[in-house]
């Protein structure tokens, strides 16, 4: 089964783009800001928060990165003037991480300020392990001069744990978004099998949760749901101390029933011209979205 969805997301990606983004449409909100203020505003009205992310990573020119920290702002100032219930996500990478780490630092410091101006939250997205580092690093430096500011942490990082260890005193008043991790990193760094990075997860929020760290809980794995609300109950954590986070459009059920018994929930809300990237990385983690696609071909054609 795993080499037949390997095939389908690689055949997939021989479609015209044009195509791909029909479908690709229910899990981004659009191209323009526009697009995804108007999501926002549907969420909000069914008592879902959210947190926006324009996409976008590597960046290869300083003007890109000082371009992408400007539509950053913006982002922020939308958010503001529309009333609407949303943080701001962003990748170091898109900001100039990989061209110069003191110009990532200094864009990262310009959102910043602006969000606390405006009471808003900035996540700091974690990327793959060639920048995990130095993500780590710029947080550990923002949280001097910064409260409004969290990190990712993916389960499937063999140090992990280490690393949040090694954070603790800058998570203190902060927030986690613990997720799987989606990028294709090599077994030495990352847990491969399915069963263990489930494992490694639930550690993880034990830990956190012990630590009376917030903690986004960013899955759509029901088994981990239902693990997440066993921890909630054994360290009896209140509806304020945690939420569930999930990504625009998958399992819509689950986030309702979630919303529904009364938890907070965040959907993470992309919108920008880069969306087939974004779509296609998505498919490689969740070969379902690219099988959708497929079988609504050849429904078409039936």
């Amino acid at each position: 089964m795993k080499f037949l969805n390997q095939f389908i997301v690689k055949l997939v990606q021989f479609l015209p783009k044009s195509f791909v983004k029909i479908f690709a449409s229910r899990y981004i909100a659009g191209e323009s800001l526009n697009d995804g203020v108007s999501v926002l505003k549907d969420l909000n009205s069914k008592n879902i928060l959210a947190t926006m992310d324009v996409l976008g990573e590597d960046t290869t020119k300083f003007e890109e990165a000082n371009h992408s920290t400007d539509e950053a702002i913006s982002v922020l100032r939308g958010i503001k003037s529309d009333g609407l219930n949303s943080t701001l996500s962003v990748k170091l990478t898109q900001l100039g991480l990989k061209l110069d780490f003191d110009l990532c630092l200094e864009n990262m410091k310009k959102i910043l300020r602006v969000a606390k101006e405006l009471g808003n939250y900035i996540e700091i997205d974690m990327e793959d392990s060639s920048v995990t580092y130095d993500t780590i690093k710029i947080y550990k430096k923002l949280r001097k001069d910064f409260s409004n500011c969290g990190m990712v942490m993916q389960a499937y990082l063999r140090k992990g744990e280490a690393i949040l260890r090694d954070t603790k005193n800058e998570l203190i008043n902060s927030s986690v978004r613990l997720c799987k991790g989606i990028y294709n990193e090599p077994e030495e760094i990352a847990f491969k099998g399915k069963q263990e990075i489930r494992d490694n997860f639930l550690r993880l929020l034990d830990y956190l949760f012990k630590e009376n760290i917030y903690v986004g809980i960013a899955t759509h794995d029901i088994f981990l749901v239902k693990g997440a609300k066993e921890l909630i109950k054994k360290y009896n954590k209140s509806l304020s101390q945690y939420e569930f986070q999930m990504l625009l459009g998958v399992k819509v059920d689950l986030r309702d029933q979630l919303v529904a018994e009364g938890h907070k929930v965040r959907i993470y809300v992309p919108y920008g011209i880069h969306w087939y990237k974004y779509s296609i990385r998505r498919m490689k983690e969740n070969p379902d979205l690219a099988k959708n696609i497929i079988m609504n071909i050849f429904s078409r054609r039936s």
